[in-house]
C-alpha cells in the first residue's frame, strides 16, 4: 500500500530525498572551515535531485562533481546524493547508457580524492556501495519496464478485442439489415400486388377479392413472424422463434409468389443433398430476392427457378419474361445483398438481361465433394 502510494506521488518522494540529502551534506559541511562554500556545494549536490527523473544523466554529473569537490576541499564523504543519482540513472535510462555512465561515476566517486592515506579497503567499500545503488536502480528499472510492457500489451489486446467486437457487431448488423430487407421487400411487395388485385375485382368478383385478402393476411403473418425472430436475435431472445428459412421452404415461397399472380415454375437437377446452414439460407434468400424484384419491377407473367445440385457445388438461377427493369432493383440493395451473400461463401454471382428476353439471376455456391 505504501509503495503504491509513493509511486502515485513521485514528487513527494523527490522532495523527501532532497531533505535527507541536505540533512546529511549541509550538516557535515557546517562543522568545518569555510562553512559558506561547503554548504553551497552541499546544496548544489542535493537540490538537482528534484530533476532526477527528467535529466538523470545531468543530475548524476552535477552530484558527482559536487561530491568530489566536497571530498577534496573538506576531506569528508557525502555519498547520499550521488548514490541516489546513480540509482536514478540505472532506473530511468537504457542499460547500455546507464552502465557506461554508472561505471564512470563509480570510478570517480571511489577515488580517495580527499583521503590520500586511505587504503584499498576504503576504496573497495565505496565501489561496493555505489555499485549497489546502481544494481538496485537497474533491478527497479527492469521491473518497471517489464510491468509497463505487460500493461501496454494488455491495453493493445483490449483495443484489439474492442475492434474485433465492433467488427463482429457491424457484420451482424449488416446481416440483420439484409434479413430485414429480404423479409420486408418480399412480403410487402407480394401484399401490395395482392391488394391491388383485390381492389380490381372487389365489386365484380368478391370471392377472388376475399382470396386475395386471405393471402394478404397469411403473408403479413409470415412477415411478422420473421420480423419477431430477427428482432429477437437483436435482443438476444431468438432461441424460441422459428428457424431460419431454407430451400426446404421453397414450395411455400413459390406458392406465396404465385398468389400474387406471377406464374412460377421450379426445376431441380441432380440429387438434392444436405447443405450447410449458411449456404442453404443464402440460396433461399437469392431466390426470394430475385422473385421479389421480378414482382416489383419486371412486369413479368412467368418466372422460372432452377436448382442444380452438382458434386462440388450448387447452382441457383431465376429467370423471368419481364420487359421492365427486372432485377436491377432501381439502384437499391437487392442485387448488392445477393452478391454479398454469395461472396461470403466464395461463390460467383451474375445478374443481367437474359439473351432470350427478360432478366436472369444466377449464383454458384461451392460445396465440398
Amino acid at each position: 500500500m505504501v509503495i503504491d502510494w509513493l509511486q502515485r506521488h513521485p514528487r513527494i518522494v523527490d522532495w523527501a530525498l532532497v531533505v535527507v540529502a541536505l540533512a546529511t551534506t549541509v550538516g557535515a559541511a557546517s562543522r568545518h572551515d569555510q562553512t559558506a562554500l561547503g554548504v553551497s556545494l552541499a546544496v548544489i549536490a542535493s537540490l538537482p535531485l528534484l530533476l532526477r527523473r527528467s535529466y538523470p544523466l545531468g543530475v548524476l554529473a552535477i552530484t558527482t562533481a559536487a561530491t568530489v569537490a566536497i571530498s577534496v576541499g573538506w576531506g569528508y564523504e557525502s555519498p547520499f546524493p550521488a548514490a541516489v543519482a546513480l540509482f536514478t540513472v540505472a532506473d530511468e535510462c537504457e542499460r547500455r547508457v546507464s552502465l557506461g555512465a554508472g561505471v564512470a561515476a563509480v570510478v570517480v566517486l571511489s577515488l580517495p580524492w580527499g583521503h590520500p592515506a586511505q587504503g584499498w579497503r576504503d576504496v573497495v567499500g565505496r565501489v561496493i556501495g555505489f555499485s549497489l545503488a546502481w544494481v538496485i536502480g537497474d533491478s527497479f528499472g527492469v521491473r518497471r519496464r517489464y510491468v509497463g510492457a505487460l500493461e501496454e500489451r494488455a491495453a493493445r489486446l483490449e483495443r484489439e478485442r474492442e475492434a474485433e467486437a465492433a467488427r463482429a457487431a457491424a457484420e451482424e448488423q449488416a446481416r440483420i439489415a439484409r434479413e430485414l430487407h429480404d423479409v420486408l421487400a418480399h412480403n410487402v411487395s407480394v401484399m401490395v400486388v395482392q391488394a391491388a388485385a383485390a381492389s380490381d375485382v372487389f365489386d365484380s368478383q368478391p370471392e377472388r377479392a376475399r382470396e386475395a385478402l386471405t393471402s394478404i393476411e397469411a403473408t403479413g403473418r409470415d412477415a411478422l413472424a420473421e420480423l419477431r425472430r430477427l428482432l429477437g436475435v437483436v435482443r438476444g431472445e431468438g432461441a424460441g422463434y422459428a428457424p431460419q428459412p431454407s430451400l426446404d421452404r421453397l414450395d411455400e415461397l413459390v406458392d406465396q409468389v404465385r398468389s400474387s399472380g406471377l406464374d412460377v415454375a421450379v426445376t431441380i437437377e441432380g440429387k438434392p443433398r444436405e447443405l450447410p446452414a449458411g449456404i442453404d439460407l443464402s440460396a433461399y434468400r437469392v431466390v426470394q430476392e430475385a422473385l421479389t424484384n421480378t414482382i416489383k419491377h419486371a412486369k413479368a407473367s412467368q418466372a422460372e427457378v432452377s436448382l442444380r445440385f452438382r458434386p462440388d457445388g450448387l447452382d441457383v438461377a431465376v429467370r423471368d419474361d419481364g420487359v421492365g427493369a427486372g432485377n436491377s432493383d432501381d439502384g437499391g440493395n437487392g442485387l448488392i445483398g445477393m452478391r454479398e451473400r454469395v461472396a461470403v461463401y466464395g461463390g460467383s454471382f451474375n445478374a443481367g438481361p437474359d439473351p432470350g428476353g427478360g432478366f436472369a439471376v444466377s449464383a454458384r455456391f461451392p460445396l465440398e465433394s
